[in-house]
């Protein structure tokens, strides 16, 4: 889930009056019935992650998106562009030349939806809180960089870092500062269920079956006080076993809009569906696909494995074969499109070959074939994923180097915990990013604490360049570092890159502000969207 080049501001200038246009007073359309966003994948508590909607677990995409509609955070990312702006805050910025201390001051009469005022003791107990649970599978990489939160007084919030960082303002936007009442949450543990108490610009109701939540009700919260403007009183979220199931749901008329997990046929036939009142808008993406690695498992331990495997896979057949080209080759951990990327994996390993992947191997001393099982989600990443996954077995079988088998979990919760414990050598994940910024391909991987908890360390990736990008307040001067990180995961491979997706917005043609559903972090933005007239 990005950056400078995902809106397309030429489609949005030309789209922008005729969607207004279609809209009814203020912007909210004509009927009021709710706006209904489907999306294709299980949210629930599970004993692991019993708190779906707290801001400390909270980590994917679609809870993600829950809490920015909910919870307010001191800065936020403007409808276009990667620049901050104030939200809970009046005013924020650096206090001196180093990046190293971070200023913010709150807009006066901001309560949470209990009633409850919100001062800058609810920041800091927030963020507080985070750093303290530090849940395994959590953001909490996002701001594990603060070394203290001071508050002179209930308006003024002073964050000292213990490195400088010029992205500190823009992690200040994501859900892992999402700033809760600290007379509600427990401020050493999750808060368990589906309740939610928060001061953003819509209320929450979750409705579901046992642990599973079936759908999420947004209500306009009266007493908001922030930047955004929404656009509508409701909106509900609904969950689908499948992307299919929400395609018909869509064609019904019983959904409005769904954006995530569309397979490559069901692009096709979306972007014919003018007739049903239906219409498709294609954006440019940063959401990315990847092979990682438990680097202490034995079957995959020896670098030179990982090696072998990044020269065997044809990421152009899979695009072809799996996904109809919906998506570009990825040759680096940090995507296209974003200051510093290089192609790092192709420069070393160039096209897919048996017999520099057999080289690899015997210099070495890698017995062959190479026994390894490959694991995938079955139901968080669309429809496709157990395609690519069969051709990711076709392509390293065949040249005999190796012996794959692969497996399908159906829970992605229990996925995201088995892989977090090690209980995987290699499964695929994918990845939305936080911020708009090429730290955050890099930062959250690597090191202490890394979101994927993964054993691989690199010292000078840890102690001098990821701390070398961070100081540059120029981004563009932090490109020479982000390049050299990228250049060392290619040789030593704890993760292998795939492909680079597309984002598609599909919804019905009376459903206003679809081009601004997607930040620049591709978040969806529930705020944005308006009922007006179908054609």
């Amino acid at each position: 889930m990005n950056r400078k080049t995902l809106v397309l501001p030429a489609l949005a200038g030309l789209l922008a009056p005729v969607l207004a246009a279609c809209g009814g007073p203020d912007g909210a359309g004509g009927s009021g019935d709710p706006i209904v966003v489907g999306v294709a994948t299980q949210m629930e508590a599970t004993k692991d992650a019993p708190a779906p909607f707290d801001p400390a677990q909270a980590y994917d995409v679609d809870a993600m998106n829950v809490l920015r509609g909910t919870l307010q955070t001191l800065l936020r990312l403007p409808r276009t562009g990667t620049t901050p702006v104030p939200e809970a805050a009046k005013t924020c910025g650096f206090r001196d030349t180093r990046n190293e201390q971070y200023r913010c001051t709150l807009r006066s009469d901001l309560k949470f939806s209990n009633g409850h005022p919100l001062t800058a003791q609810d920041v800091k107990f927030s963020i507080d809180r985070v750093q303290k649970i530090n849940y395994a599978n959590g953001p909490g990489t996002l701001v594990n960089d603060i070394d203290k939160v001071e508050t002179p007084s209930d308006t003024e919030v002073v964050f000292h870092l213990k490195k400088p960082d010029a992205t500190f303002p823009q992690k200040l936007t994501t859900p892992a500062a999402g700033i809760v009442d600290h007379q509600v949450y427990p401020a050493d543990r999750l808060r368990s269920g589906f309740d939610l108490v928060g001061s953003g610009p819509y209320t929450l109701k979750a409705e579901h079956s046992g642990e599973r939540i079936t759908k999420i009700v947004f209500s306009r919260n009266p007493g908001y006080s922030g930047a955004v403007k929404p656009l509508n009183d409701k909106v509900e979220m609904r969950f689908f076993p499948s992307s299919s199931a929400m395609e018909k749901a869509l064609r019904k008329g019983q959904i409005d809009l769904m954006n995530r997990g569309l397979s490559p046929a069901q692009v096709k036939g979306l972007q014919n569906s003018r007739n049903e009142h239906i219409t498709l808008q294609e954006m440019p993406g940063q959401e990315i696909r990847y092979l990682a690695f438990n680097t202490k498992d034995p079957s995959v331990s020896n670098p030179a494995v990982r090696q072998a495997m990044a020269q065997l896979v044809n990421r152009s057949q899979i695009l072809r074969d799996v996904y109809s080209y919906v998506g570009d080759p990825l040759y680096s951990l940090v995507p296209t499109g974003l200051t510093g990327h290089i192609n790092s994996f192709f420069t070393k390993y160039g096209n897919p070959s048996v017999p520099a992947a057999r080289q690899i191997l015997e210099r070495a001393n890698i017995n062959t074939p190479v026994k390894v099982t490959l694991t995938y989600t079955e139901n968080h990443y669309g429809a496709s994923t157990a395609k690519e996954f069969a051709a990711l077995k076709q392509q390293l079988n065949a040249s005999k180097l190796f012996d794959v088998d692969i497996k399908g979990v159906d829970n992605w919760q229990q996925f995201r915990t088995d892989s977090s414990n090690g209980k995987y050598a290699v499964y695929g994940m994918g990845w939305f990013p936080d911020i708009p910024d090429a730290d955050n391909y890099v930062g959250p991987f690597l090191g202490k604490g890394n979101f994927l908890n993964s054993p691989y360390r690199n010292a000078k990736i840890e102690t001098q360049l990821i701390p070398g990008t961070r100081q540059e307040t120029d981004r563009n001067a932090a490109g020479t570092g982000f390049k050299e990180i990228q250049n060392i995961l290619a040789d030593d491979v704890p993760i292998l890159p795939l492909w680079q997706g597309k984002q598609y917005v599909a919804a019905r043609d009376d459903i206003t502000g679809v081009e601004w559903a997607l930040n620049s972090s591709s978040a969806l933005q529930i705020w944005e969207l308006g009922r007006g007239v179908s054609d």
